[in-house]
């Protein structure tokens, strides 16, 4: 008897109404069959037996369709607020365009917190009259506060990007935003306020780039015979929101983009994921020697084997932007 008071209970989250109701009629019919059958089944004390189960099983399923009910109803509201959540990811971190000019673009996104769709990482990419800009950063810490910090840094991107001469006036730009924004939200504090960036522009005449790296993760550059090199910057500068901690200004650093190559720009939850072993994610290791046709390519290929290195268990939030410069170009 005990089971068929528990089934209903048990489907209740699994099924519809209908068919936890079902569960609770087949265990009335199954009591009632087994009172038939069965040799012990007779006079008064039996009869009240089998009353008793029966109420209890029909007790069982009555509370087994209210929490159906309400199990239904949780559900949509999870619906409800996942399409809120992937809205509000679309609006606060767009994918990259596909294509920009010659070219070639690809974005993934991925948080280490179960559930969670935006995190404390961003990228963004656009043409300008300086050509294609793109930042990549990391925003210390998690939650709400590293979110609207996100959203102040690509604010402060899309209106810079068009309108600074130079990546060193995008970074001053940038900085500026940050701690003006810092400085009017009450309770935020300036140690909080900061975050990791790269920022890379390459002209519309391919064959050249320019980067200037805040704090952040250098950059992966592939070729297409295989070799993978870490563009490192001569001087690291300072992460945004520290700048009174600087010695002076971002210095860009100057890099050829050969013809078909990808520059993989990424955050550190892909340089510093961990296999069981406590060991890093080498980059520069586990894609010498391998070529891809295409960004998106490349991209499917390094969330594989990032998933693969850490076992499916990631601990940081993981942004990826990769740009592939024009496989052929005219002179």
């Amino acid at each position: 008897m005990p089971a068929f008071v528990v089934a209903p209970l048990m489907a209740a989250p699994f099924y519809t109404w209908w068919g936890t109701l079902s569960f609770g009629v087949a265990g009335i019919a199954a009591e009632l069959l087994l009172s038939v059958v069965s040799d012990s089944i007779g006079g008064t004390a039996a009869n009240q037996d089998l009353a008793t189960h029966l109420i209890s099983i029909g007790f069982a399923t009555v509370m087994a369709g209210v929490l159906n009910r309400a199990a239904v109803r949780v559900h949509a509201q999870i619906t409800a607020a996942r399409g809120v959540a992937e809205a509000a990811q679309r609006a606060v971190l767009p994918a990259a365009p596909e294509h920009i000019g010659e070219l070639r673009l690809s974005t993934h996104y991925e948080t280490a917190q179960q559930d969670t769709l935006v995190g404390g990482d961003l990228y963004a990419a656009r043409a300008t009259p300086h050509g294609t800009r793109t930042i990549v950063a990391d925003v210390r810490g998690k939650g709400l506060e590293a979110i609207e910090t996100v959203s102040i840094i690509l604010g402060a991107f899309w209106e810079t990007a068009d309108r600074a001469a130079t990546l060193t006036e995008v970074a001053n730009d940038l900085e500026r935003a940050l701690a003006r924004e810092t400085a009017r939200r009450s309770g935020y504090g300036d140690a909080e306020g900061f975050a990791t960036c790269l920022l890379t522009e390459i002209p519309d005449e391919p064959g050249t780039l320019r980067t200037i790296n805040l704090g952040h993760p250098p950059p992966l550059l592939l070729t297409s015979d295989g070799t993978a090199s870490l563009l490192t910057p001569n001087a690291f500068s300072v992460p945004l929101g520290l700048a009174p901690l600087a010695c002076g200004e971002p210095a860009e650093d100057h890099w050829d983009f050969p013809p078909g190559a990808i520059l993989l720009m990424y955050t550190d939850g892909l340089s510093e994921a961990r296999d069981q072993m406590g060991r890093f994610y080498d980059p520069v290791q586990r894609l010498t020697g391998r070529t891809f046709p295409t960004p998106q390519r490349l991209l499917s290929a390094v969330v594989k084997d990032v998933r693969s290195h850490t076992g499916g268990h990631p601990t940081d939030d993981m942004a990826l932007l990769a740009v592939q410069s024009p496989s052929n170009r005219t002179t």
